[in-house]
């Protein structure tokens, strides 16, 4: 899961109700030693957050809560587009690819789902050979399923 900032989907009420059913929920971290790394930490009911380097809200960072994306069952990203193929832009910085890229060599990797906004949805993609494609899109106007093994 992500915290939402700066217009993307609000995953607040998820992550809520998430919580309550029992479910751990895991949401990104920036690595504080400067590394440009991102990990995945559980996020605890009512937990006091904190601004990262780019103001989006975290929990402090703690080796001990935190788990590989490969662990991970699904991971909802956020999005600034995304294309009928799967192809998800994200906000340039890359820290999604890095932290996601283990996966390409996973058998059972999690499910990679994107929430975005319909108008966030462009025709085509230029790809690079690091973009991890998304399984996924859900949007306030329906869902794209890319992964032939998904019901649609």
């Amino acid at each position: 899961m992500y915290l939402a900032s700066d217009g993307e989907i609000d995953t607040a009420p998820i992550i809520r109700q998430a919580q309550r059913d029992g479910k751990e929920v895991f949401v990104p971290v920036l690595d504080t030693s400067g590394h440009k790394r991102m990990c995945f930490q559980r996020l605890l009911p009512g937990q006091q957050l904190q601004h990262n380097c780019y103001a989006i809200n975290e929990p402090a960072w703690d080796p001990e809560q935190q788990m590989p994306a490969a662990d991970l069952d699904m991971i909802l990203l956020p999005l600034v587009g995304f294309d009928a193929h799967g192809g998800r832009l994200g906000m340039g910085g890359g820290y999604y690819d890095r932290a996601l890229a283990e996966l390409q060599a996973e058998a059972a990797a999690p499910l990679l789902i994107g929430l975005a906004h319909a108008c966030q949805q462009v025709d085509r993609l230029q790809l690079q050979p690091w973009d991890v494609p998304l399984d996924a899109v859900i949007t306030d106007e329906g869902r794209f399923v890319f992964r032939p093994d998904l019901p649609g």
